[in-house]
Order: C-alpha cells, then structure tokens, then sequence
C-alpha cells in the first residue's frame, strides 16, 4: 500500500540522518475506503492524488505548530505491506481524518518511492497560511482564503536520491 506521511523540511532531515521515519507510530494518509467513499472516484490515480493532499494539509499542519520549520510542506511516499497501515475506527468519522492511517512503528527510508515538497515560490502563500489556519479552523472564511492559497500551489516531486539537495 502506498502511504503519505506528512512533515517539514527538518523532520525530512531527522529521517534522512537515521535511515527511517519514525519513531512509529506514524501518522499517514492512504487511499482507504473512507476516502474512496469520501471523494467518489475509482481512478486509483485521482485517488492517491487525494491522500498527497490531505498529506499536505497534514504538512501544514505540521508548520503551524514548528515556526522555525522553513515554509514548505513535505510529504514522504512510501509502500508498505497493507498490514502495516492500521485506520482508526473511532476517528473514520471524522471529517479531518479522512484517509488517515497509523504505522506501528519506524519506516526504512529506502522504502520511500518519492518525497513531494513545495517549491521555492509557495514559501509566502504556505507561511500566509499555517498562520491563517487557527482563524480557518474557527470558520473564519478569510483565514480558509489564505489557507487555500497554499493549496493552490502543486508540490514538486523529487526522488529520493534528491533528498540532500532539497535540504540544501
């Protein structure tokens, strides 16, 4: 099963130096049924472009709580065996958990199929944004404004030889 698992250039960083992400549990994003049910598709393309998403919403998230994070969401593909990507039945509900997956525990690196990050050009809209998210996630409209302007922006993809040159 291919996983998205959401983070910020210095948690890219922290796994790229272990070898790993983790340590688990890990939270992720995959094509799960409440996301197939959710986005009302059957192209597995459209589908998995729907995880990266909520990925990278997560990544924002991520950025909100660690303003010294630079501005760029990151999320990391991987495959891991279906076993391994555990949902939540409590949170299935849950409009913010949609997709949403655990792994038990820590995640080779080599595993990783591809890392998606923002490109340099995003940093203003995606630092508006995990400012913004707070108000948005109060029903501010302005702030989901703002918060959608980050989403506007495509994240790059970058394999994971690339990995060093993304941390610059």
């Amino acid at each position: 099963m291919r996983v998205y698992v959401p983070l910020t250039l210095p948690g890219l960083a922290q796994a790229h130096k272990a070898g790993e992400l983790g340590p688990g549990p890990l939270t992720a994003y995959a094509v799960t049924p409440v996301l197939r049910e959710w986005y009302v598709s059957d192209d597995i393309e459209e589908l998995e472009y729907a995880a990266l998403n909520r990925a990278a919403a997560a990544s924002l998230r991520l950025l909100a709580g660690d303003p010294g994070a630079p501005r760029r969401r990151v999320v990391v593909a991987v495959d891991v065996p279906d076993k391994d990507a555990a949902t939540d039945p409590d949170r299935g509900l849950d409009a913010g958990s949609i997709g949403e997956v655990r792994i038990a525990g820590p995640v080779p690196l080599a595993k990783a199929a591809a890392v998606h990050a923002d490109a340099d050009d995003a940093e203003a809209d995606v630092t508006a944004a995990a400012a913004a998210l707070g108000a948005a996630d109060q029903g501010d409209e302005d702030a989901r404004f703002v918060v959608d302007g980050a989403e506007d922006h495509e994240l790059l993809w970058f394999g994971v030889q690339e990995i060093p040159g993304l941390l610059g």
